[in-house]
């Protein structure tokens, strides 16, 4: 059985528009003001990458590698941050974050101090699809809702 926290909005919501989801984990864009922001979030509520078991610390790494390659694949940004905080929500999940040398923020990072006013940059037509298109060739296809049930 699977933890959960009563108080965790990753227990009991997605984050965000779901790109992938497999039996361990999703990739969600979530509503960021950086566009191409997505967030890899563990499904169990473990508060520590080192809570998994090294097989689940490799697949979510996995995970990681492939949206940071999908992301720069889709959007060719000038440097992709991967960060796991958890400092407000100490629920297992990576942020991966496409960035650009233009945007509001870089080089500090985007929680950081505001450096320019920043490019206003839009995502191209279809990101989620050919977001979603790319896990699913690169990590294969995910279980059908069905067959998670059952692992």
């Amino acid at each position: 059985m699977k933890h959960s926290s009563p108080d965790c909005p990753f227990c009991f919501g997605d984050g965000g528009h779901v790109v992938y989801r497999d039996a361990q984990c999703r990739v969600v864009l979530p509503d960021e003001p950086f566009p191409g922001f997505c967030r890899v979030v563990w499904d169990e509520h473990l508060a520590e990458f080192t809570d998994l078991s090294p097989a689940d610390r490799h697949h979510c790494m996995a995970v990681v590698a492939a949206a940071e390659t999908a992301l720069r694949t889709l959007l060719a940004p000038d440097k992709v941050n991967l960060a796991c905080l958890g400092n407000l929500t100490p629920h297992l999940h990576w942020h991966v974050i496409p960035r650009f040398a233009d945007d509001s923020h870089f080089p500090q990072s985007v929680w950081g101090a505001r450096q320019r006013p920043g490019v206003t940059r839009t995502l191209p037509p279809h990101f989620a699809e050919s977001l979603e298109a790319h896990l699913a060739k690169t990590l294969g296809s995910p279980p059908a809702a069905s067959e998670r049930n059952l692992l």
